[in-house]
Parts: C-alpha cells; sequence; structure tokens
C-alpha cells in the first residue's frame, strides 16, 4: 500500500513524481530560513492511483484522449467531461479518506483550508502548466475538503489541462494529479512577485503586483493590480491602480466579490517599504531555487506569507560569460534569418565556422557588441552596418547608449590596432572573371573534400573534419571574396543615395538588380520551374506525386509513363541544390535530399500555375526591365547639369552591381554544401557506432558538439543522461522567441523604426525591394505548407534561401525578420518582387486570406479589409 499523505515537512523538489510541482515547491518553501507558509499536507499520487483503479473504463478513454489533435475542441470536450465525471462518481474508500482527514486534527479540524492542485506536470522548469488545474478557497469541514480532493483529482483532465499537454507534448495517461489541503490565509493584501521583470527580462528588477483581498481577483483578471518595480532595495517604478472589487472568505464557506469603499480604491495596497521587503523575500527564495521565481504571497497583520512560486518559464535565457561586467548581446539568428532552436551539433559547427567569440542560450547564437559600442570610433562603424542590415537591432543599441549607464566610454583604438568593425574593403576591379574563378575555386575544394571525406573513419574523420573546417573558413573568409560582393553592396546603397538626391527616386537599385547572373539562390527557384516542365506533360507523374506517402518515391516514378524523365529532372535539381533546406545553418536540419517530399507541393504549384518555359521568360522579363531602367536614368542624367559625368558615375555603378551582387549568395552555398558533406560522413560513422550499441540512435549525435562526439568516437563511450537532457532542453528551447538585443543582465531592449511619415493604421518596416503591389495575405510559417497562387503576397517570419522557390508566385513579401542584404531582400529584388522586412509580429497581425497592399519602395503595409 502507498503513503497517501505527507506533511510539508517531509516534501522536496525530489519528490515531484509522490506529490506533484506545486507542493514539492511549498515543502522547499518551508525549509527556507524566512520563509513562513501557511501549514498543511499533500495527498499524494498514490492516493490518486487508488481511486484511478476504482475506475477500469478510464483506460480506454485516456488512451483514446492521448490520439486526439490539440484543435479538434469538441473531441477534447467530450471525452475529458466523461473521465471527470468519471473520477469524481468513485467513492474515496475508507482507508483512504482516514488518512486524508487524520492530519485536520492537529491542523485544525474546524479551520477553513485551500484544497489546490498539484500535478506531475505542474510548475516545471521548462512548462508552468500555470492555472491549468483547480484551487477551492476556504473549503471547511471533512467531508466538504474530501469532496473538493476528488474535484481536484478530476481537474487533471479539464478542457484546457488536456489541450495544454496536447500541445506540450504530454501524454495524459503519464500525468498524475497530488492535491494539496492547506490553512487559509486571510490577507488584507494579495498579489503576485516575479523575481525577474516579466516584460523585458531584466533579472535585476523585479516586479510586484498587489490587490485588496484573496489573490483570486488579481490572477481571475477581475482586477487591476498595483504595479511596483524594485531594483537594488529601491521601488524605482509604481502604478497604482482603480481597484474596485476585492474576492474574500465568505462566512459560509468559499469566496464572495465585495466592492471597494470609494476612499481606498485608488490607495497603494502596499507601503514601499513593504514593497522592498517582500523583494527581498523574493532574492531569497529565487537563490534557493536557482532561477527566477513567479511568487503568490499574502500579506497577513504585516506578515508575508507565501502560498506558490514557480519558475518564470517564459524568459530567455543569459549567455553564460562568467564574469561581472556588462554585456550586450546581438542575436546571430537574426542576421541568418534563422531564429529557430539549433542543436548542438548544428551550434557548434557553426561557432567554428564564425571563428570569433559566440555565445550559445536558449539554443540560439548571439555576439557580445558591448566593446565596440564603448570605442567611439568602432561604435559608429557598427552601427552604420547593422542599421543598414536591421534598423530594430540598431535602434536597440542606440537605446542602451543613450541611457548612458550601461556601456562605458572607451578610449578609440590607436592607428595601430586593427580596423573597426564595418571599415570599408579595398577597392576592386569589376571582371566577370573573378567570379566565375572564385566559383570554381570553390567547387574544386567541394569536389577534393567529397573525393577525400571517403576514406576517413572513427577518430580521423573527426580530425578530417576539424581540419577541413579550416578550409572551410579560407574560402569564407577569403579577402577577395569578401570585397567582391561587398563592394556590389556598397554600390548599391551609392546608386540609392544618388538617384534619390539628383533624380528624386527612391532604391533604384531594387530594379536594376533584377535578373542578374550568377546568383546560385534566384537560379534554383527558377530550375524549379523547369523541373515542373518536365513533369507536366505526364498525367499519370503528377496524379502520383499528388498523394506520394514516403520518402521513397523517386524510386517509384519509373513505373509509370514519363517517370524516369520526371525522375531524372528532380534527381539532377537535387545534386545542385539537395543540400539546402529550412534553417540550412543548423547542419542537424534535414536537407531535401534527405526528405524529397517537402519539394512536391512547390513542384505541383508549378504545375499548376505556370506554363511551360516560365522560368526563361521571368528571367528574360527581369532582365529587360533591369535594362530599360538603366537607360532610363542614364538619359535624365544626362539631361542634369553636369549629367556627363553623372551619368559615367553611376553606369560604373551599374556594371559593378550587375557583375558582382550576384555571388553575394554564393559563399553560403558553399559552406552549405561542405555542411552536407560533413554530415553525410558523421551519419555514417553514427550509423557504425550505433550498430555497436554505443548509441541508442544515429541522430543522437545532433544532441553532442563536434568535440564531444569525437570523444564518443575515440572511446565507445556516449553519457546517455546528457543526450535526455539536451533533448528536453532542445524542446524548451523551441517554445522561445529568441530576442534581437538582449543584455547581461536579461533585459530584452527592442528597437523600432521612428518613422513619422506612416499611414495611421499601417505596419511599418524595412524597404528591401520597391513597388507597390495588392493582393492576397498567404500567412504560412511551414514551407512546406505553403499553398501560393500567382499574385499572392507571402507573409511570414523569415526567409531563408530555401524559400526561394516560393518567390517565383508571388507579387509581394513581408517578413518579421529580415534586412536589406539579407538573402530574402536579395532575391525579391532579383525577381521584381515588392518587399518589406523587419515587420513586427507581422503573422499576428495580418490574417491568411486578408486583403493588403505592401508599399516595398517606402517600408510600409496596409491591412485593406
Amino acid at each position: 500500500m502507498g503513503r497517501y499523505v505527507l506533511g510539508f515537512q517531509e516534501i522536496g523538489q525530489t519528490q515531484v513524481a509522490i506529490v506533484g510541482g506545486k507542493a514539492a515547491h511549498l515543502g522547499e518553501l518551508a525549509r527556507i530560513e524566512g520563509v513562513r507558509v501557511p501549514d498543511g499536507f499533500c495527498v499524494t499520487t498514490d492516493a490518486f492511483e487508488r481511486i484511478m483503479a476504482e475506475a477500469p473504463l478510464l483506460e480506454d478513454r485516456l488512451e483514446r484522449l492521448s490520439r486526439l489533435n490539440p484543435d479538434d475542441r469538441e473531441a477534447i470536450r467530450a471525452l475529458s467531461a466523461e473521465v471527470r465525471w468519471t473520477i469524481e462518481e468513485v467513492a474515496i474508500p475508507d482507508d483512504l479518506a482516514a488518512a486524508i482527514t487524520r492530519p485536520l486534527a492537529q491542523l485544525g479540524e474546524q479551520a477553513a483550508y485551500a484544497v489546490r492542485s498539484s500535478a506531475t506536470a505542474e510548475d516545471l522548469p521548462t512548462a508552468s502548466f500555470a492555472g491549468q488545474q483547480d484551487t477551492y478557497l476556504n473549503v471547511m469541514g471533512a467531508a466538504a475538503i474530501l469532496q473538493h480532493i476528488s474535484q481536484c483529482w478530476a481537474s487533471l483532465f479539464t478542457e484546457r489541462a488536456v489541450t495544454y499537454r496536447l500541445r506540450n507534448g504530454l501524454d495524459s495517461r503519464q500525468v498524475r494529479m497530488a492535491v494539496v489541503v492547506q490553512r487559509m490565509v486571510f490577507p488584507q493584501v494579495s498579489g503576485i512577485l516575479f523575481t525577474a521583470d516579466p516584460v523585458t527580462g531584466n533579472r535585476k528588477v523585479a516586479s510586484v503586483e498587489a490587490s485588496f483581498g484573496l489573490g483570486e481577483a488579481l490572477v481571475s483578471g477581475l482586477v487591476n493590480a498595483d504595479v511596483y518595480k524594485v531594483r537594488n532595495g529601491e521601488v524605482i517604478a509604481r502604478t497604482i491602480a482603480n481597484k474596485q472589487l476585492a474576492i474574500l472568505a465568505s462566512p459560509a464557506g468559499g469566496t464572495q466579490t465585495q466592492a471597494i469603499e470609494p476612499e481606498r480604491q485608488e490607495q497603494p495596497a502596499l507601503t514601499d517599504a513593504q514593497v522592498v521587503r517582500l523583494a527581498q523575500l523574493g532574492r531569497r527564495i529565487e537563490a534557493h531555487f536557482g532561477s527566477p521565481q513567479d511568487i503568490e504571497w499574502c500579506l497577513a497583520d504585516d506578515e508575508f506569507q507565501i502560498v506558490q512560486s514557480r519558475p518564470i518559464t517564459t524568459l530567455f535565457p543569459i549567455p553564460v560569460v562568467g564574469d561581472q561586467e556588462n554585456h550586450v548581446y546581438v542575436s546571430v539568428g537574426h542576421q541568418q534569418m534563422m531564429t529557430d532552436a539549433m542543436k548542438p551539433l548544428g551550434i557548434s559547427l557553426w561557432q567554428l565556422t564564425a571563428g570569433r567569440p559566440m555565445y550559445e542560450a536558449g539554443g540560439r547564437l548571439f555576439v557580445d557588441v558591448a566593446r565596440s559600442l564603448a570605442s567611439p570610433a568602432s561604435r559608429t562603424a557598427l552601427l552604420a552596418v547593422i542599421g543598414k542590415g536591421d534598423p530594430l537591432i540598431g535602434d536597440a543599441l542606440r537605446t542602451i547608449l543613450e541611457r548612458g549607464d550601461f556601456i562605458p566610454s572607451l578610449p578609440d583604438e590607436t592607428p595601430g590596432d586593427a580596423p573597426p568593425v564595418g571599415a570599408p574593403p579595398a577597392p576592386i576591379e569589376t571582371d566577370p572573371a573573378i567570379v566565375t574563378e572564385l566559383i570554381e575555386r570553390s567547387q574544386a575544394s567541394i569536389a577534393a573534400l567529397k573525393q577525400d571525406i571517403q576514406a576517413q573513419s572513427g577518430p580521423a574523420l573527426l580530425d578530417f573534419i576539424l581540419a577541413d573546417i579550416q578550409e572551410l573558413r579560407r574560402i569564407l573568409f577569403d579577402p577577395r571574396s569578401h570585397r567582391v560582393f561587398m563592394s556590389a553592396m556598397e554600390a548599391t546603397w551609392w546608386l540609392n543615395d544618388h538617384v534619390w538626391e539628383w533624380l528624386g527616386e527612391k532604391n533604384v537599385a531594387d530594379i536594376l538588380t533584377q535578373s542578374v547572373p550568377h546568383n546560385v539562390t534566384s537560379e534554383m527557384g527558377l530550375a524549379l520551374l523547369d523541373v515542373a516542365d518536365a513533369i507536366r506533360p505526364h498525367p499519370d507523374v503528377v496524379a502520383f506525386l499528388r498523394h506520394v506517402g514516403d520518402e521513397g518515391f523517386l524510386d517509384e516514378l519509373p513505373r509509370f509513363a514519363g517517370g524516369q524523365e520526371a525522375r531524372d529532372a528532380i534527381q539532377a535539381w537535387l545534386d545542385k541544390y539537395g543540400m539546402r533546406c529550412v534553417g540550412e545553418i543548423d547542419i542537424t536540419r534535414p536537407r531535401w535530399s534527405e526528405r524529397p517530399t517537402t519539394l512536391l507541393p512547390m513542384i505541383l504549384s508549378n504545375i499548376r500555375n505556370f506554363e511551360p518555359g516560365a522560368a526563361q521568360r521571368l528571367f528574360e522579363q527581369g532582365l529587360r526591365e533591369a535594362q530599360m531602367k538603366e537607360q532610363e536614368i542614364l538619359e535624365r542624367l544626362r539631361a542634369l547639369p553636369d549629367g556627363e559625368r553623372k551619368a559615367e558615375e553611376v553606369k560604373r555603378k551599374i556594371d559593378r552591381v550587375r557583375t558582382f551582387i550576384g555571388y553575394r549568395e554564393y559563399p553560403k552555398y558553399g559552406m552549405i554544401s561542405r555542411y552536407f558533406v560533413y554530415k553525410r560522413a558523421l551519419l555514417g560513422e553514427a550509423e557504425r557506432i550505433t550498430q555497436a550499441h554505443v548509441l541508442r540512435e544515429k541522430e543522437d549525435i545532433f544532441y553532442l558538439t563536434l568535440q564531444e562526439l569525437h570523444d564518443v568516437v575515440r572511446a565507445h563511450q556516449v553519457d546517455d543522461q546528457l543526450i535526455r537532457q539536451r533533448k528536453d532542453a532542445f524542446r524548451s528551447y523551441q517554445a522561445l522567441t529568441p530576442p534581437r538585443v538582449m543584455t547581461s543582465d536579461g533585459e530584452v531592449v527592442t528597437g523600432s523604426y521612428r518613422r513619422e511619415d506612416i499611414p495611421a493604421g499601417a505596419l511599418v518596416g524595412l524597404p528591401v525591394s520597391a513597388g507597390t503591389v495588392e493582393g492576397r495575405a498567404r500567412v504560412i510559417l511551414d514551407m512546406a505548407e505553403a499553398d501560393l497562387e500567382p499574385g499572392d503576397i507571402l507573409v511570414t517570419t523569415s526567409t531563408d534561401p530555401s524559400w526561394t522557390p516560393l518567390f517565383v508566385a508571388i507579387k509581394g513579401l513581408v517578413t518579421e525578420v529580415g534586412g536589406l542584404m539579407t538573402h530574402g531582400a536579395v532575391i525579391a529584388r532579383e525577381y521584381g518582387v515588392a518587399a518589406v522586412v523587419g515587420v513586427e509580429h507581422a503573422t499576428r497581425l495580418i490574417q491568411d486570406g486578408q486583403r493588403i497592399r505592401v508599399h516595398g519602395t517606402d517600408g510600409y503595409v496596409e491591412i485593406l479589409s
């Protein structure tokens, strides 16, 4: 027989499986010196399992519940109601009832109690599950307490709790419910204390919310609370609310809502001294648990009592540096158009590739720019470069600088020091042969890698890859390569600035850069149109591709008329572009060659929406528009004073842009090609050590760094617990939204565009591809689910090169993340797609199917209907 009841003094954090998250935290709180917790006990999960065993019909219902779609609200509502009714109808056996009511004799049989759920999937470090189960206040008498315990058990299966678990990947059959029974506190004031600012994430600022009466009024949203901010033992901000209502205990049991006297409604619920004392108590609790806490408290007779504490799961982690200096972290993912969490192998490879200090937090990478901001010269260069790429990052950094108290001012570097961030590269001649030579060198290097890596295995393979990363870095950071695309980018900015100054035309380079040579990413999208041309004449193949179920479909194609031709076309495309995928900078993400089914919606869309030969026509159309714009600009310039000189200058810049800007996409293509060679070799090695029973499955290598994998391959031993922890951490990181800019205090600093020329209600962003277009918004978060028609406007979080095949069908693009020279912007310009990027919360503010107008020249979006 299990143990059904435990007192708080017997409970600790290690007993979540027995007492649930809430009770485990209460037991820990009761151990902290100076923290007062109302007396009580916990009815353990053994009691819950005893009750569940009394209702054998539950097993089938819970199994059906675990298979439901989290969006199937009707099915969840009906089945969860059946489960709850079944549990509440089970009579509590006499011996269990006696065990539960026995502690009441010591605590006070006539006292009032709170009966509170404490699920085993509650108040966890990765998901708080706050408010998902039930709490009952001011319960009096043993019979009523037993009844409410049954209701708490049943509340494990409320519709909202079941849905929450389904969305978080937790099986309802694996979750258990304990119940806390705790002496009621009848407070004058109650509320919530966050030991880190829940809005900004600043770990040094505590936030206190307070209202009169019981805290239920606050957590249920019935009243506005007073809000106090505390830093370094001082109240630094306060907002006193108009508090019209309070929830109080009812003499007959339960609670009642009561109006607050008018003269008290705008009185502060707490004094500043009480707020500071509460914040200090919170710091003590935070130190005990080792992470920022969300704490529920009561104030009775000028004494604070703590009734709950749980981790704040929504805060983005701070990079661990190990010093007490101030740091300013800028997101690498926002610059790479990949803000998803990365697995450890992907992070470690990217760090080795970048070859500069990067800090990991929440599965993302950040660079510390504090030193660059401290020096006036490097600060100016940094803000200029970042401001062009992502104005929101630039403005956030200026916000930090304007405060004047976070970044110290350092002297400029001496002339002998390295050039500041963003220093212009040396000039380079405009010669198409340069690009051809750079591409040929990269291709030859990758071919040699493919040949040489075949002979490697075991620790020698890891040594070989680590050595080859230096070759990758040599190619990526080749000064000549860098000068090529930087000279094109600077020529682009020069053209936009001078043509605007001389002719009053904005962003002229957007049209001038259409259909340039050597753009491997835009060529990829057009090449997929050619694949559609090869498949379109064969109806049996098209019909088969509409219902493909697995990744082996290429081998099945030859059995259909025209199938071999279709297979060859798809395979040829994969041979050139199959190393790419969404989030491609993370080597662990599945590539198109590994999951070719990802391409089928785009191929079928191209078959449906385009005529044969569309790729060539689109390229020629863009080329004609660029040539016509060039002639028009030059003719208008010649008509100006000193026009011949201006036209000659502009012509030189246009030639430079068109010769070199396409190469902007190639270095990353070469890097991703190299990554795929590494990945195939590493998975081959993983297969060998999996067969040797070192790993449970070969994809476990994704949760190790490259150096850790080297150690595993050498020693033929792996830490299974480490891999499990990494998998759990990665799942929790996936739910977090990374900030563009964050300080070492944990504060997320947001920027704005600071523009006043935008129509009311419009969504402001960064103009990256000229034109004004109107059409249907298609809000797409997963490229595999894209269903676009010609003329649609794509609205999404961000676009890396893998999204390019979709650009052939759209006429407008809106993204939440992006900059002037990120891949989506470059390809939008080349395809002549009007685009605005960096539009905060675009995928939430714009509804799928709405009609919108994209002002790609001026940088804003209007929602029309």
